[in-house]
């Protein structure tokens, strides 16, 4: 997730942006990147499990017009993990078969841009590569992602991609002794849609309202039948939309504390 910091590079006139995945010769500028644009510290077996694609993909970019030895040199990164769709804590907001035991879900980890290479499109681009990668993965139904409560930029920029925010999960995070909620973004891929589209919702509350006019008038009815001119009081069902999140606490440190 992109979080802003002091960092003073001087961009050359049309950089060159050029997308690659993360390598072992990135280790040190990653350490540090992450370590400049986010707010808690990564273990170095992150890193270490990052430059050596285990378990995690990642994206680079850097900028092919600066001098020679900081042309291949990190401005900006995405890191993602793929994992089990039956294990994820989206599950309850997937259409998928659940006989499939090997759809998976791609989460985003990381994403960051430092900051004199703001506001070109970098950051789009790297959400860009992931989507693309997920929507090639036969199995994959989804993208998704917690962006910390404060944090409108990214907010403003996974809407923009087309992301659907989904949950607000309160005292997500636990940073440096205070608690933060987030919200909870995701993009479907290859029909892993949400399992009450739009226009099933629609049906839904046509059918729950029908179901509660009919509850009405037989009340009414009733009513008439046995001459009481008092109207009778009308309880909702409470059912006309169903709930699916529940109130969670998760700290940073059981969170992997994504950022983006």
């Amino acid at each position: 997730m992109p979080y802003y910091s002091m960092v003073n590079i001087k961009v050359h006139r049309g950089p060159v942006i050029a997308y690659r995945p993360i390598q072992p010769s990135d280790l040190v500028i990653l350490e540090r990147t992450h370590g400049e644009l986010f707010p808690i510290r990564y273990e170095t077996e992150f890193f270490q499990n990052v430059v050596n694609g285990q378990d995690i993909v990642s994206w680079g970019a850097v900028d092919r017009s600066r001098p020679d030895e900081q042309s291949d040199e990190l401005v900006g990164f995405v890191t993602v993990r793929i994992i089990p769709a039956k294990d994820s804590e989206i599950e309850d907001l997937l259409s998928f078969d659940a006989s499939k035991t090997d759809q998976t879900l791609v989460y985003i980890l990381t994403l960051g841009v430092i900051d004199s290479y703001r506001n070109l499109g970098i950051a789009g681009s790297l959400i860009h590569e992931v989507t693309k990668y997920a929507s090639n993965l036969s199995s994959c139904r989804a993208v998704y992602l917690h962006v910390i409560s404060y944090n409108n930029p990214a907010i403003h920029l996974y809407k923009k991609m087309s992301f659907q925010c989904v949950r607000r999960l309160y005292n997500f995070y636990y940073i440096n002794g205070q608690h933060f909620d987030s919200y909870l973004f995701v993009y479907y891929v290859n029909g892993g849609r949400s399992p009450c589209s739009p226009l099933e919702l629609v049906t839904l509350f046509v059918t729950y309202a029908r179901s509660g006019f009919k509850s009405l008038a037989a009340k009414l009815w009733k009513n008439d039948e046995r001459k009481i001119s008092k109207w009778p009081k009308y309880k909702e069902s409470g059912y006309l939309l169903p709930t699916v999140q529940s109130k969670r606490i998760l700290t940073n440190e059981s969170s992997g504390c994504q950022f983006v």
